[in-house]
C-alpha cells in the first residue's frame, strides 16, 4: 500500500486543472460564438459575459468542481433552458465546431480531451429541438415562431403537440 491509499480520488475537474481550465475553454468557445451569425442571436444579452459565467459554472459542477451553478440557478434542466431557442442541426454543428476549437486550444492529455469531447457531443445532440432550417435564435417573447396557427392551437409550441397515428382506412 502507498501513502495515498486513503486519499480521495481526484475529480475530472481537478485532473484537468480546475477553474482556470474551464475558464479558458469557455472563453475560447465564446470568442467563436461572438461572430457566429446563427448562434450569437440566441444570447439575449449584448455582452456574452453572463453566458460565459453560466457555462463555466455548469461545466465546473458537472465535472466535479464547485456546485455554484445549482446554488445560484437551481437544477441545470438543460433541455428546458434551451427550449425557447431554435436549436437545429446547423446550430448544433456550429456550437460543436466552436467547442472543438476551444477544446483544441486547451491541449489536454488525450484521455481527458476525449472524455470531455464525448460529453460535449452528447450534450449538443440532446439540445436539438427542431429540424426546421429557419428561425435563428429566439423569436420575440420566446419560441413564438414555432407556434402552430389555428383555432385549436392554444398557443402551444409544436414540440409539445402530441402526435397521433391516422386511423387505418376501413377495409370492409
Amino acid at each position: 500500500m502507498t501513502e495515498n491509499a486513503d486519499a480521495t480520488p481526484l475529480t475530472f475537474y481537478e485532473e484537468v486543472g480546475g477553474h482556470e481550465t474551464f475558464v479558458r475553454l469557455v472563453d475560447a468557445f465564446y470568442r467563436g460564438v461572438a461572430d457566429d451569425e446563427v448562434l450569437r442571436p440566441m444570447y439575449p444579452e449584448e455582452d456574452l459575459g453572463p453566458a460565459r459565467e453560466r457555462l463555466t459554472m455548469f461545466l465546473e459542477q458537472y465535472w466535479g468542481g464547485p456546485t455554484t451553478y445549482s446554488e445560484r440557478r437551481g437544477h441545470p434542466r438543460l433541455r428546458m433552458r434551451h427550449a425557447a431557442f431554435h436549436v437545429n442541426p446547423d446550430a448544433r454543428d456550429r456550437w460543436l465546431q466552436h467547442m472543438r476549437d476551444a477544446l483544441d486550444e486547451l491541449q489536454l492529455p488525450p484521455l481527458h480531451e476525449e472524455t470531455l469531447w464525448d460529453y460535449l457531443q452528447r450534450a449538443a445532440f440532446a439540445m436539438v429541438n427542431t429540424f426546421e432550417p429557419s428561425g435563428i435564435g429566439p423569436a420575440a417573447g420566446g419560441r413564438d415562431a414555432t407556434i402552430v396557427p389555428g383555432p385549436n392551437a392554444r398557443n402551444v409550441p409544436r414540440s409539445s403537440i402530441p402526435v397521433t397515428a391516422a386511423q387505418p382506412p376501413d377495409t370492409d
